[in-house]
């Protein structure tokens, strides 16, 4: 019986080979967690149809919005582990091991990391009639009346969230979180004076930084970003260690084959490097930043750690 399994073994592991090897031979599904539209949404359609250039196949972008990304994380995780089914991830994928209490799946068994394509900082703004000209005068500010700087987010566990959280950590200060639904309206609620403080994305901020109704500070990023370079980083103006970047990658469901993974890693690090991708990928406010595989498993569970401890002492919740 052992000779008969070992000889079907050999005669099966070229075919396998072959059949990696000559991946993809159909059409591609790329799972997006949020609805049309959204940043997560350009990114994978604008990677999407690069990728089907290289690949010789089509790869379908497939909206699957919810549960603040639970929903389509479920369904990868679910799906048959032969790369052919593909999501968009972010950072939400590192907070929400943590946020939620059980998840219906394994944040890192039941996924195989591709690659990370970018990295998109946060700007640090606050409304410009307050004395605050830098990350020094805010948590100089912060803790004279701790407490009374208030800070609007897209909701709580979203990374315009934890970055504040984690600035207040670091910082030894107190912030009030004020969550939205949205950053827009928090946004405006800030310039109008009701709020002082913003840890908001790059596409929401910089237009008002621009007309003067917001002062910048700094970035979130560990290293300065291409898409504000006369910014500091936060690091570099008082907190140092301090990186609350979001990033987005490319995951497929555990178990792949390595082989394909490799293809896919390829691929992307390939379009990634194209001046015309870039470009788009800056538009939709991120930074190109592709990995390998291993390091981008890396640091995803870097990522669930960091943010696991900033959840637990900040008490976040995940809303209703």
């Amino acid at each position: 019986m052992r000779r008969l399994v070992s000889a079907a073994l050999v005669c099966f592991s070229p075919m396998l080979a072959a059949a990696q090897a000559e991946f993809p031979t159909r059409p591609i599904r790329l799972i997006s967690p949020f609805a049309p539209g959204g940043g997560n949404d350009i990114i994978s359609r604008t990677l999407g149809a690069a990728m089907s250039k290289g690949l010789g196949q089509q790869i379908v972008v497939d909206n699957r919005p919810g549960a603040n990304t639970i929903v389509a994380m479920e369904i990868l995780a679910r799906s048959t582990p032969d790369g052919y089914t593909l999501l968009t991830t972010s950072s939400s994928q590192a907070s929400n091991a943590t946020l939620y209490a059980k998840l219906p799946y394994d944040s890192i068994r039941d996924f195989a990391p591709v690659s990370r394509i970018g990295i998109s900082p946060l700007i640090v703004a606050v409304n410009p009639t307050l004395p605050i000209k830098s990350v020094s005068d805010l948590i100089a500010a912060a803790k004279a009346k701790p407490g009374g700087l208030m800070y609007p987010s897209a909701g709580t566990g979203n990374s315009t969230h934890l970055a504040g959280e984690l600035f207040a950590v670091m910082a030894g200060v107190t912030l009030t979180h004020v969550p939205y639904k949205g950053l827009g309206p928090g946004i405006l609620d800030l310039i109008s004076g009701r709020l002082h403080a913003v840890f908001s994305t790059a596409p929401s901020a910089l237009p008002h930084v621009k007309s003067g109704r917001l002062r910048a500070l700094a970035v979130t990023s560990a290293a300065r970003s291409a898409l504000a370079p006369g910014l500091p980083t936060v690091a570099e103006s008082g907190i140092p260690g301090y990186d609350a970047s979001t990033w987005y990658g490319i995951i497929t469901t555990g178990g792949t084959p390595h082989a394909v993974i490799a293809r896919l890693n390829r691929e992307i690090v390939g379009v990634l490097a194209t001046p015309e991708f870039r470009e788009q990928l800056m538009a939709a406010g991120a930074d190109p930043a592709p990995n390998t595989p291993e390091a981008f498993a890396a640091l995803i569970k870097t990522e669930i750690a960091k943010w696991a401890k900033v959840i637990k002492l900040s008490g976040a919740k995940p809303e209703a």
